[in-house]
């Protein structure tokens, strides 16, 4: 077997191990128990209301927990002097970092698959699997950002801040753009400077908001072609944090 295999496994048993799966099972019946609550006191669209209140709540805190879990098990190995330990082995730093980030991604893949479970409660099974798919690797992007930072900074809380941060501004980034284009705004030089702000950081950030929709569980599977193209851009950009991170621990004298 591959030594970065070996190691994805590994974590994947340190991952079993934590709490990570009573605190998904915990995200999953709080969704559950607020979407009942939510069918005794909607008065229309129940249904609908239910499914993007569960949706938009597993996506958020899978997107924690995964963030979360890769920080923690990366600090826990700076803090000990575990990464120096595994480094010394004689194998490469590319299939440390990558046994790593496989490691975390199929835990992430995991997550993706027990919250879109949940959902069958109100959504076609077609639905549910191309938000699950998406979920799945957007999941495996965070666990690469989260993977980036934890590396980089070799602490829990700046690693969850950063990549909390990066997580949401590239999934509000569609609607600040929506604002800064408005129409209702003064065209004056301060807003056309801003805008162009925000065209620059939309330009370096990944599109979240194009993917993982909640409407897709609503009103139908999306088309094909926008389907793809989100999921390749999520690929695209978590290469490129994986190539980031190999960069940066190969610079590095740990």
């Amino acid at each position: 077997m591959h030594p970065a295999v070996i190691l994805a496994r590994n974590l994947l048993v340190e991952a079993r191990r934590s709490g990570l799966p009573w605190l998904g099972l915990a995200a999953i019946v709080g969704a559950v128990l607020l979407a009942a609550f939510l069918s005794r006191v909607a008065l229309t669209e129940s249904l609908q209301l239910q499914a993007a209140l569960v949706a938009a709540l597993l996506r958020a805190c899978g997107a924690f927990l995964v963030a979360l879990a890769v920080a923690a098990s990366t600090a826990r190995e700076v803090a000990d002097k575990g990464l120096e330990l595994m480094l010394s082995l004689p194998l490469s730093r590319a299939t440390h970092y990558l046994g790593r980030w496989l490691g975390h991604a199929a835990g992430a893949v995991i997550v993706a698959v027990a919250f879109s479970l949940p959902l069958l409660l109100w959504s076609a099974p077609d639905a549910v699997a191309h938000w699950g798919l998406s979920l799945a690797l957007e999941l495996a992007l965070v666990a690469a950002l989260a993977l980036f930072f934890s590396m980089a900074f070799g602490q829990l809380l700046p690693a969850v801040a950063a990549t909390a941060a990066f997580y949401l501004l590239s999934r509000a980034l569609g609607t600040i753009q929506s604002i800064a284009q408005s129409s209702l705004l003064e065209s004056d030089w301060t807003q056309r400077a801003a805008q162009s702000v925000i065209d620059a950081i939309a330009f370096v950030l990944p599109r979240l908001d194009a993917v993982t929709r909640t409407d897709w569980l609503l009103y139908g599977t999306p088309r094909g072609s926008e389907y793809l193209a989100g999921l390749a851009g999520l690929a695209i950009y978590c290469a490129l944090i994986l190539a980031a991170g190999l960069v940066d621990l190969h610079r590095r004298n740990l």
